[in-house]
Order: C-alpha cells, then structure tokens, then sequence
C-alpha cells in the first residue's frame, strides 16, 4: 500500500500520515544500506490499517462530513468507472445547455443496460471550477430528468449517485427556475415506470439531493451524510457563526444510521476500512453488488407496484400530530373587544 504522494489527510487522519512517514524514513534507510527492513515495513503497514479502522470506528457527526468532503474521495464517474462497463454518457437539456455538474448515461452493470445519473464535484481545482463544485443549475436537473425520461422510453432502470453540497443558489438560476426544475424532477420521479435505485456517496445536501433522489429504495455509503441544511449553514443561522458547526452536524442527525432510524433510507452500504478515499475498487465492489441485487428485486414487481410503493414510502416520512376537531367560534355583530385591541396594537 504505497502513499500517493498527493493524498490529502484530514485532521483527525494525521497519525496515519504519521505512520507513512517512517515507512518513508525505513525505505529510504534501506536504499541507502541495502539492508532488508521489509518486515519493519509491514509491520508499519498493519499499523496503518489498524489505525485506520480505529479512526473510522468513533468519527463524530462533523467528522463524517468531514471524510464525505475528502478531496481524494472518489465521485460519480469514478464510481461508473469501476462498477460498469461502455458507459455511453449523453449530455444537454435540450433547453439551455450542458451542466458540468450533472452528468448521466447508459451503461451496462452485470450485463444489463442501466441509466447512471448523479453530480460530479471535479478531481481538481480546473475540473470543480468547470463542474460547479458539484452544484447543478436548473438546467442540470432538467437534464437529468430527461435522461429518466429516455431510461423509461427504453424500459431500463436507473440508478442515481447524489454527491452535492447543495443545487446551485445563483440568481441566473433562480431565473431559470431551479425551484420548478428540482420540483418537477421529484414529481416525476414518484411516477416513473422503471426501478429507480438511489445511493448518496458523500454529501447529501437539501434539495441538490432531492433531485435526484426520489427513488424506490434509497442507501446511503458509510461515510456520507443527508439533511436539509450544511452544518455550516445551519450554524450560521442558529448562531450566525460557523463556529457552531461541529454541533449543527450532531443536532441535525445527518449520519446514515440516524437517516436509518428514521426511515428516510432503506440501508448503509460499508466502505473500505478508513473511508472510501483509500481504495476505489474496493469502494466500487461493495456497492456495486448491492445495486445488482436491489434492481433485481425491484425487476420483479409491477410498475404499478413500484410506484403505489414509491408514494407510500414518501408519505411516511416526517413525524407530525393531528389535534381533535374543535368547533369553530363565528362572531356575529361587533368583534369581541379583544381582537379591537389586537388590531389596534398590530396597526400602530
């Protein structure tokens, strides 16, 4: 397991890079003697993985955002890449433009053609300037839609790959309608006649996820997060400070078992051992079972079913209480004095 010497490490991952470090040192001790110090070398390398699995094993709320936002963490079309093959990617809106940020296609997953849509943040500083960091405009949506559209014209599922910090709050795309194109994309979505399978690999963010994420059975990566709001902006509303972010992450209940608990997701795929920044094929071959066997499932019920499924499975979320019918009080004549005054203070 070699060190990239352009991977990035978190804060919380600094032991880690402590350890690469005197594997360094021994190799390049053992360069300069020629003495044999693999075993050394190993032994640091299980250290590693060790430490990597004790990391991951108590990350706070804050510190899964934290790895869902790593730099080497791979992004939808990584992901593409190892799990398919002939991946056809279709580009436009046929509106406005291309959106960088929403890409999508067909490609074949265990030999049966599938529609792959999702966001794509960029693998460099040039590529996340060109993909929008991940966020979509109105246009990105609409064409994501109509990638849906031509999966169910061809009777082929879809499986969408969510990783946004958010739809892109812009005032051109608030002129282009990025409320009604998000809006549109989950009405239709409820109704599609083909399975529609939904992974969130990283960031899950508010309704940048909903739009793609209006499905008949919903996962979530380990080490990935889905709520309404970012921690920071949550903090900075609540606090108006982003200081507040490690604890806007813990109250927001944003980690994949809290989603579980609540039954906003139908379950949590692993990922390799530290986050799936430290091995993309392995990342790739944990979910890419989970799908095939998930369409498969989804293959067996009517269309019928899968949507009158779809929209009892909305339905069911969110808590609320419903108050006994009380009679209504109607004033005839003059108003009560009290509600005089009420106006009265209201108007000065």
């Amino acid at each position: 397991m070699p060190l990239d010497k352009n991977r990035q490490f978190l804060d919380f991952e600094k032991p880690i890079k402590e350890l690469f470090d005197e594997i360094e040192k021994l190799r390049q001790t053992a360069e300069k003697t020629k003495v044999d110090l693999s075993d050394s070398i190993n032994k640091l390398y299980d250290q590693v993985t060790e430490r990597r699995r004790d990391i991951t094993a108590h990350l706070t709320p804050w510190q899964k955002v934290q790895l869902s936002r790593h730099p080497d963490r791979p992004y939808t079309m990584k992901y593409i890449e190892k799990m398919t093959d002939n991946f056809i990617e279709l580009f436009g809106d046929r509106n406005v433009k291309d959106d960088k940020a929403m890409v999508g296609g067909f490609a074949q997953l265990d030999g049966q053609t599938v529609m792959f849509i999702g966001q794509q943040k960029g693998t460099n500083t040039k590529m996340r300037q060109m993909r929008n960091f991940g966020m979509a405009n109105p246009e990105g949506y609409r064409k994501a839609l109509r990638l849906m559209r031509l999966a169910e014209k061809f009777n082929k599922p879809i499986v969408t790959l969510i990783d946004t910090p958010g739809a892109f709050p812009g005032m051109e795309a608030e002129e282009r309608g990025q409320g009604e194109a998000i809006a549109r994309n989950i009405y239709e979505m409820i109704r599609l006649r083909v399975p529609v399978v939904c992974v969130i690999i990283g960031e899950g963010a508010s309704g940048g996820a909903l739009g793609i994420g209006v499905g008949d059975k919903i996962f979530m990566l380990e080490n990935s997060w889905y709520t309404v709001i970012s921690p920071e902006n949550c903090s900075s509303i609540l606090w108006r400070s982003w200081d507040q972010k490690e604890k806007a992450a813990e109250e927001l209940k944003l980690t994949p078992d809290n989603m579980f608990g609540f039954g906003l997701i139908d379950g949590i795929v692993p990922e390799p051992i530290g986050g799936a920044h430290w091995d993309y094929n392995e990342a790739a071959a944990l979910l890419k079972p989970k799908i095939i066997q998930t369409i498969k499932e989804l293959q067996s019920q009517s269309p019928e079913q899968r949507i009158n499924n779809r929209i009892e499975k909305f339905n069911r979320m969110g808590f609320w209480d419903e108050l006994p019918d009380e009679p209504t009080i109607i004033h005839h004549g003059e108003p009560e004095p009290e509600i005089i005054e009420n106006i009265a203070v209201h108007h000065e």
